[in-house]
């Protein structure tokens, strides 16, 4: 983990519809995480990042999938900037690097599929 990643406890409560973004908060200098669902199948967590913090470059062995949900993320795929904003979802392939920098504070939920 990140030295400045904290994780947040919970899953979603069964049958209750769920604001995604006020599930996880800002945290000043920090990216919070909180996973909601974990499976063989895969994984659905929630992030929450302030403006300067950044996830460096690395792989994942499957696709990802990052929908924003307040803010704007900037993504590197492959070497391309991807801008992605608010209500927008972005696919990171299997195997590709990518990295994650917050020039502002955003959140997103990223689904992991195996």
């Amino acid at each position: 983990m990140h030295d400045h990643e904290h994780e947040e406890a919970g899953g979603l409560a069964p049958a209750e519809a769920a604001d995604l973004a006020s599930l996880v908060a800002y945290q000043q200098g920090s990216i919070v995480s909180r996973t909601l669902a974990k499976t063989k199948g895969g994984t659905v967590t929630l992030f929450a990042f302030d403006a300067g913090q950044a996830l460096s470059e690395h792989t994942a062995p499957f696709d990802a999938m990052v929908h924003i949900l307040d803010g704007e993320a900037e993504l590197t795929i492959g070497g391309k900037n991807v801008p992605a904003a608010a209500g927008q979802v972005v696919l990171m392939p299997a195997q590709v690097p990518h990295a994650l920098h917050a020039r502002k504070r955003f959140k997103m939920l990223l689904v992991m599929i195996r």
